[in-house]
C-alpha cells in the first residue's frame, strides 16, 4: 500500500512516523513536486493540482473538516479528482472537545455579563448589573452536523434552551430543530445568540447578512466558528453599531490573515482569535484516517465521505 502526504505546515516527519504504526504494512512518503509515482491514497491539505491529477487512488482525506479548498479547486480541475474516487473529511478527531470548550466559554462570558462589567471597568465604574436568566438566553446553531451536535450537547448541560437549523430536521434531545429556507426566519427570530457552524457551500455564503441579522431579537449575539464568507462583515458592522447586536465573536474571517486596515479589529464589540477555535489534533487524526483506511482495505463502508454535491 502506498500513501502520499501534503501539507503546508504540518510535520511531515512526525506524521509519517505515527501513521507507519498503525498502518505498518504501508509506504508512506511526503510527497514533493515530480512525484508521479504510483499512490493508494493521498492524504492532503490545500493540495496542489498535480498531486492529485492522473493518480488512480482509492480515496483521499482532507486534513481538516472542511473540504472546501479541494471542491473550489475540482471547478477548475474536475480531472484532478474523479467522482469515483472517494474524498473524506475528519468530522470530528478532538475538534468536537475544542468547539464546546469554545463555545462554552464565550457564551457563559455574554451569559454572566463579563464584557459589561470589562466596560464598565475601563470606565473605572463599580455597578452591580441585572443577572440574565437561561430562559430569555436562547442558543441557536446554524449547521447541524458532528460538531453542532457537541455544542448543542454542551451547552444544554448549563440550562440553556437550545434549537438548530440545518437542511433536513434533526431529532436531537432537548433541541428545537428547525430546517430548511421556509424555517430560517422563525429559527432567527427566537434566538439570543446565533452561533455558526454551516459548511461552506454556494447556498451558506454570505448567509448572515442584513436581511438575517433583523430578524434576530435586539442586543443579541454572533458566535462565527465556521467560515469567514459565511458573514457579510459590513452588514454585520451595521448591526452591531445599531445596537441590534450586542456583540460578536469571530475566529474566522473572509480573508485570513484578516488584514489590518480591517475595522473588525478596532470595533469596541468584536472580539476576535485567529482561526483557533479547532485545529486538527494529530493523535485523533492519524488514529480516524488508520481505522479508515484499514476500513476500506476490508471493503467496508466507513463514515466520514463527503457528499460533492452538498460539499460537505
Amino acid at each position: 500500500m502506498e500513501i502520499i502526504f501534503y501539507h503546508p505546515t504540518f510535520d511531515t516527519p512526525y506524521w509519517i512516523a505515527e501513521l507507519s504504526k498503525l498502518l505498518p504494512d504501508a509506504r508512506i512518503r511526503g510527497w514533493e513536486r515530480g512525484d508521479n509515482a504510483p499512490a493508494d491514497y493521498a492524504l492532503v491539505w490545500h493540495p496542489p493540482v498535480e498531486m492529485l491529477q492522473g493518480r488512480e487512488l482509492k480515496a483521499v482525506f482532507a486534513l481538516g473538516a472542511g473540504v472546501d479548498s479541494i471542491l473550489s479547486k475540482l471547478k477548475a480541475h474536475p480531472e484532478m479528482l474523479p467522482e469515483s474516487i472517494p474524498l473524506f473529511r475528519l468530522e470530528d478527531t478532538g475538534m468536537g472537545i475544542q468547539m464546546q470548550e469554545y463555545a462554552v466559554s464565550q457564551v457563559l462570558h455574554w451569559f454572566r455579563r463579563f464584557d459589561d462589567y470589562q466596560a464598565l471597568q475601563r470606565q473605572s465604574t463599580w455597578q452591580p448589573l441585572p443577572d440574565y436568566t437561561q430562559e430569555e438566553f436562547t442558543i441557536g446553531i446554524m449547521g447541524a452536523g458532528v460538531l453542532g451536535s457537541k455544542v448543542a450537547e454542551s451547552l444544554l448541560s448549563w440550562g440553556f434552551p437550545v434549537r438548530c437549523w440545518s437542511r433536513s430536521r434533526k431529532q436531537w434531545p432537548q433541541v428545537t430543530s428547525y430546517a430548511g429556507e421556509e424555517e430560517l426566519n422563525a429559527f432567527l427570530q427566537g434566538t439570543r445568540v446565533l452561533i455558526n457552524l454551516l459548511p461552506n457551500t454556494a447556498e451558506t455564503v454570505g448567509i448572515i447578512n442584513q436581511q438575517h441579522l433583523s430578524q434576530l431579537p435586539d442586543n443579541s449575539y454572533v458566535l462565527n466558528l465556521a467560515r469567514g464568507v459565511h458573514v457579510v462583515e459590513e452588514d454585520l458592522l451595521a448591526a452591531l453599531d445599531s445596537g441590534k447586536l450586542k456583540a460578536a465573536m469571530l475566529d474566522v474571517f473572509s480573508r485570513e490573515p484578516l488584514p489590518k486596515e480591517s475595522p473588525l479589529w478596532l470595533h469596541p464589540r468584536v472580539t476576535m482569535t485567529p482561526h483557533v477555535a479547532a485545529v486538527t489534533r494529530p493523535k485523533e487524526a492519524i488514529a480516524y484516517i488508520a481505522q479508515t483506511i484499514t476500513q476500506l482495505e476490508r471493503g467496508e463502508a466507513p463514515g466520514g465521505q463527503v457528499d460533492r454535491v452538498r460539499g460537505y
